[in-house]
């Protein structure tokens, strides 16, 4: 992973934001990604989201695990807190973390196989849970660090940079959170800016478990004719299940929608998800109709993006928990460590 910091040029003409931040501001260590590798566009995306909602980097940890999605968070907001754990494990660290400091916007940065294979378990119950965090899936169909196998996520028939065939089933991300109550779920394309940094804001500002898979294509190793996820497939087969939008609270902005059209999701900082209706019959807000037509596309070889399902009705895990408010690290230390009394009394209280 490399740690060599971009050069900060400063502009005088940068546009910056409310915090007076410039773009680059946000910006992290040289990417030593391929060339073209749409991770590094996903990258462009978070710190343009960043920027827009005025986040102080400070105020943000971003997390990862193993592959080339997790170096990711190397490569934004430089002055940021942040934990590269190991292969499968960054759903306990983001808790972790979120329990410490549920004060700090989390992004948790992903692979399909870092989430899907080894770290299954892990994302299973941080969904269980509803970690307050923003967990970007970059799903390229292949281990591009071990030279290009394919991952779970491949589909049916997709072929290898040598021509062999997938045979096996893939697991769908978004079909997986829905059904174990994610209660936000989008999809999106690495290529698609104008839709990924609208859904990547809502489910930042999302009070829970926010996941955002994102068809990520790998230049090098399945960017290929046959191949389901490169970039040619996934612009021919994507189809947008509702247009996204994003308003933040700060900004007053009038919208004019036809009546019918269009429903309002409110988020818990006053924010609002507008989403215009492509087929009448979706609702990003009923499980089972998220799950049909995800399931619809994929059987016409297509592949649904937007906003997929969004739930605000739930507690997040540190509701839940019934956690303080106050970050850890402010509390001190004799009421952090009350002794080996309260303790005794606290460990009797579960007998």
């Amino acid at each position: 992973m490399s740690y060599i910091k971009k050069p900060n040029i400063a502009l005088s003409n940068a546009p910056k934001n409310e915090l007076g931040m410039t773009y680059t501001d946000y910006e992290g260590a040289m990417s030593t990604l391929c060339a073209g590798c749409g991770h590094d566009s996903i990258t462009g995306a978070i710190i343009q989201t960043v920027f827009d909602l005025n986040i102080l980097p400070h105020r943000m940890i971003k997390m990862s695990g193993i592959g080339c999605s997790s170096k990711t968070p190397a490569y934004f907001a430089n002055q940021s807190h942040g934990f590269n754990s190991v292969h499968g494990r960054m759903p306990s660290v983001a808790t972790g973390a979120n329990a410490a400091n549920k004060e700090l916007f989390c992004i948790g940065v992903s692979g399909d196989g870092d989430t899907l294979s080894i770290g299954m378990g892990q994302f299973s119950h941080a969904i269980r849970r509803n970690v307050n965090m923003l967990y970007i899936i970059e799903n390229n169909g292949v281990y591009g660090l071990t030279k290009g196998q394919f991952s779970a996520s491949a589909d049916v028939g997709s072929t290898a940079k040598k021509g062999e065939a997938n045979k096996q089933v893939p697991i769908d991300p978004c079909q997986v959170a829905i059904a174990l109550g994610a209660t936000f779920v989008a999809r999106s394309f690495s290529g698609d800016k104008d839709q990924l940094v609208p859904l990547l804001k809502a489910g930042l500002m999302h009070k829970g478990f926010a996941m955002v898979d994102v068809i990520s294509p790998c230049v090098t190793f399945n960017d290929h004719e046959g191949s389901t996820k490169s970039y040619m497939s996934t612009r021919e087969s994507k189809r947008e299940a509702v247009y996204t939008d994003y308003i933040a609270p700060f900004n007053e902005i009038e919208v004019n929608y036809e009546k019918g059209s269009s429903i309002e999701v409110d988020l818990h900082d006053g924010g609002r998800v507008i989403l215009r209706k492509t087929d009448e019959s979706y609702s990003p807000q009923s499980r089972g109709d998220s799950v049909k037509n995800i399931r619809a596309a994929s059987e016409e070889g297509e592949l649904l993006t937007g906003l997929l399902y969004i739930d605000e009705s739930q507690q997040d895990f540190t509701d839940t928990e019934n956690m303080i408010d106050e970050p850890l690290n402010s509390i001190d230390h004799k009421t952090l460590c009350p002794g080996k009394k309260a303790l005794k009394n606290l460990l009797d209280s579960y007998r």
